[in-house]
């Protein structure tokens, strides 16, 4: 019973921090200037199959039913809250592609440097690097979104997200970026 309690203080004390966190990362993409950093949304497994071909979907791993959910729940959030969506980059994966289409409603673009590198990564350090300098380039009144994989936001920011969450960033004048908050599904 002693450990219950302690576990409910704890909780206490830190879901108002949590609260907090969320609601400054939310008005720092209503504010713009923002970059909305994806992880794709639930899609079942890890990497993808032998036979993965990226012009061929059912070759991929897909969003899942609660994946497609969670998408359109995303892009609720974002009009809910008057986020202004300025451009929307995704990796040519199925699964990013249709997080983005599902939440943006079609306002996507892909993005190579964003496609995953879970079995490439060859290709790491070249496409961490242009991702890192698309975010710093971002000089705007709305918000960038960039939807794409685990590793790839690993690499960039040593984050390991939840499906569906998103970092909030903000370029630095020069170069670099803080990370506002977390905006988690």
């Amino acid at each position: 019973m002693p450990i219950a309690v302690a576990f409910l203080f704890l909780l206490a004390a830190i879901w108002p921090q949590a609260l907090l966190a969320s609601e400054a990362a939310w008005q720092a993409l209503r504010d713009g200037d923002t970059v909305a950093l994806f992880r794709h949304a639930r899609a079942p497994g890890t990497g993808d199959p032998p036979q993965f071909r990226l012009e061929d979907c059912s070759t991929q791993r897909t969003l899942s039913a609660e994946g497609r959910r969670q998408a359109e729940t995303i892009g609720e959030q974002f009009r809910i809250r008057q986020v202004p969506v300025e451009q929307v980059l995704s990796s040519r994966w199925c699964r990013a592609l249709d997080t983005a289409r599902l939440a943006f409603r079609g306002l996507t673009e892909p993005f190579p440097p964003l496609d995953s590198f879970f079995v490439g990564r060859e290709r790491e350090e070249a496409q961490t690097r242009a991702v890192r300098e698309r975010i710093e380039a971002w000089r705007s009144p709305g918000v960038l979104v960039l939807v794409t994989h685990q590793v790839n936001i690993t690499a960039l920011t040593g984050i390991f997200p939840e499906e569906g969450e998103a970092l909030v960033l903000k370029p630095k004048a020069g170069s670099g970026f803080d990370l506002v908050g977390r905006v988690r599904p």
